[in-house]
């Protein structure tokens, strides 16, 4: 299910924070937080909730680094909900595994498998696969251009410099119908002109300040499709949140997990701890989406109009969460946020 200009999605999106026992507050093993996502997407899916979207990460706090196994797994335990990725490095992988990979979850999937394609804001993968940080660009730039002629299944002659190079090969398994494939992008604008080169959606990461500031982005990728010929898909956003009954113990959740995820990546980037000023900045005017059912709904209606995006994402679990904490997050935003937002917005 590709975004159309006549239905907005919403969906989740987990980077797999590591979650922490209700009674206990240890951290779960890797084993146990895996588990815990594949429930949670269950939820989500038995919710209405329209996409679940895993990331890619390689480091400590995170139990996901292959999303496509996790994704495989909600397969077979969910119904209609869109099982995609928030992002997959493709600089720092295989473009014919992962057309193979995601080409093996569409087919379990009954066709619900998406793929957002990144360059990597945390670059582990980079060392850790044999790859120089010193390419990063190129890799992408190769990389991507490449999946794009594996997506047509059929022979694919191809050849490389930072890939293999290939002569009238095919893929297997082949796929019913085009891999639905997007774009994730953090503020690049060459970012945004790639992916209209080739005809791909776009994904916005705003994880902090104004969202208005991002819709240049999509006045960019408007005149970006045009001058290609390609078509102007609807663009999506995602974004930080923690919903709870009141806005006061969504709060104090997300104060203490999120702040902790965000100094944690501060830390190593030079950036300054967050301030509770700064908190409470992004929670009323920026890029957080904290509180009641009500109060976070009216901020996504007001984002989705202000944006002028078509799909948004709520990005649950930051800093890991009581686990209890994190199924009510995804309980309320399937069960009051969703519905009250198509309310706002007349839909």
């Amino acid at each position: 299910m590709t975004m159309n200009e006549n239905k907005i999605l919403f969906g989740l999106d987990t980077f797999g924070d590591v979650a922490y026992h209700d009674e206990t507050k240890e951290s779960l093993s890797y084993a146990e937080s895996l588990r815990m996502i594949v429930e949670e997407g269950k939820l989500a899916d038995q919710l209405g909730i329209d996409v679940i979207a895993l990331g890619e990460h390689h480091r400590k706090e995170y139990s996901i680094s292959s999303p496509d196994t996790v994704l495989a797994a909600l397969a077979t335990v969910t119904d209609n909900i869109i099982l995609g990725t928030g992002v997959t490095v493709l600089s720092s992988d295989d473009p014919v595994r992962v057309f193979e990979r995601f080409a093996t979850v569409d087919a379990l999937s009954n066709g619900r498998a998406q793929i957002i394609l990144g360059r990597g804001s945390f670059t582990e993968s980079f060392p850790l696969f044999g790859y120089d940080l010193n390419d990063y660009n190129e890799l992408f730039e190769e990389k991507i251009a490449m999946f794009n002629e594996l997506l047509k299944n059929e022979s694919v002659t191809w050849k490389g410099n930072f890939t293999q190079s290939l002569t009238n090969v095919h893929i297997y398994p082949k796929t019913e119908k085009r891999l639905d494939v997007q774009v994730g992008v953090g503020g690049s604008p060459d970012s945004i002109i790639r992916a209209a080169k080739y005809g791909f959606p776009v994904m916005l990461a705003i994880i902090g300040g104004e969202p208005a500031r991002f819709r240049p982005y999509i006045n960019l990728y408007q005149q970006a499709a045009k001058k290609f010929g390609q078509p102007n898909h609807p663009v999506g956003m995602h974004s930080h949140g923690v919903i709870a009954e009141t806005d006061e113990e969504a709060q104090e959740i997300a104060w203490k997990y999120m702040k902790k995820s965000m100094d944690q990546i501060g830390s190593e980037r030079g950036w300054a701890p967050m301030t509770r000023e700064r908190f409470d900045f992004e929670v009323i005017e920026g890029s957080y989406y904290v509180g009641s059912p009500e109060t976070v709904a009216q901020k996504i209606a007001h984002m989705i109009q202000t944006v002028g995006v078509n799909r948004f994402d709520l990005v649950y679990g930051a800093g890991g969460q009581l686990q209890k904490d994190r199924f009510r997050t995804i309980q309320l935003y399937g069960e009051k946020v969703v519905p009250r937002v198509k309310e706002l917005l007349g839909q």
